[in-house]
């Protein structure tokens, strides 16, 4: 199963904190299983440490490359299909973040991994 992290997801996984569900940390830990971290999650974590509003995990301060490296996660682009797709769901949600991240996960027919119940509504299959 291909998997996509949601922003929490990836923090949590760096962190080793016991709020990453037992299913995720599973299925994250499983070489069977490519785990891909979208842009806007790195964009979303850089903006609220500049912010103020988190710490970045000890894991990325020596660089997202190596980390994503480490982990042998794929860095996932936003395309133009998936701003489009984005941009047109029609559910009535405003996070740009979360619209982003679902329509890269209906687009490249990937599990997000989330347990942010906001994602049922787009239709995307969740894991957690």
């Amino acid at each position: 199963m291909k998997l996509l992290l949601d922003t929490h997801a990836v923090l949590w996984w760096l962190d080793g904190n016991s709020r990453l569900g037992a299913w995720a940390s599973r299925a994250i830990s499983d070489p069977a299983n490519p785990c891909c971290l979208s842009v806007v999650s790195v964009f979303e974590i850089e903006t609220k440490s500049r912010l103020g509003r988190l710490t970045l995990p000890d894991a990325v301060t020596s660089g997202w490359d190596e980390t994503i490296s480490q982990e042998s996660w794929r860095i996932l682009p936003i395309s133009l299909a998936h701003a489009c797709r984005a941009g047109n769901f029609s559910v009535a949600h405003g996070d740009p973040f979360d619209r982003i991240l679902a329509a890269q996960a209906e687009l490249e027919d990937m599990t997000l991994v989330s347990c942010d119940p906001a994602f049922a509504a787009f239709g995307v299959s969740t894991l957690w």
